[in-house]
């Protein structure tokens, strides 16, 4: 029979509340005094990352050219559906705690009603979406490190060589 193995190091207190990380804010955010604000960003467990994904995964009936729907030893055939672009802007919402995307006197000032749109109102620019969603989900493990050099600086870099 085998031995009884300790388990209490697979038992971390940690793994039971999610980490709190910042970054900085994109350079055209400034606070009243002109100092940049940090992004507060809550480390996702894995478990709370599937229940997202899954929330944006569904099935189509899969069709033939002429929209007609296959079939497959007698039964429909189904294919599976996921809306990337839907989930990424909810865990951006779930993830960000500072600024909160849902706070309604947030909502209210850029006119949204539903919390999907905050991620796109708030970080307009192109650069600012782009940096906000690279530093999250670097902080959440879904992507390489940040590049901590400026946009501005990689875009002209980019463009020189």
């Amino acid at each position: 029979m085998a031995e009884k193995r300790d388990l209490r190091a697979f038992m971390r207190e940690s793994s039971k509340t999610e980490e709190i990380i910042t970054a900085p804010a994109p350079e055209s955010f400034r606070d009243k005094d002109g100092n940049l604000p940090n992004l507060e960003i809550r480390a996702l467990s894995t478990l709370k990352l599937k229940e997202i994904r899954d929330k944006f995964r569904s099935r189509g009936i899969a069709v033939d050219n002429k929209k007609n729907p296959l079939v497959a030893n007698g039964a429909v055939v189904y294919k599976p559906e996921y809306d990337e672009h839907g989930a990424a802007m909810y865990i951006l919402i779930e993830a960000l705690q500072y600024p909160n995307l849902r706070d309604p006197e947030l909502m209210a000032f850029y006119g949204c009603l539903d919390a999907t749109e905050m991620p796109m109102r708030v970080f307009c620019k192109q650069d600012e979406f782009t940096y906000v969603n690279r530093v999250v989900m670097a902080a959440l493990g879904l992507a390489n490190e940040v590049d901590e050099r400026d946009p501005h600086d990689i875009e002209t870099e980019a463009k020189n060589s």
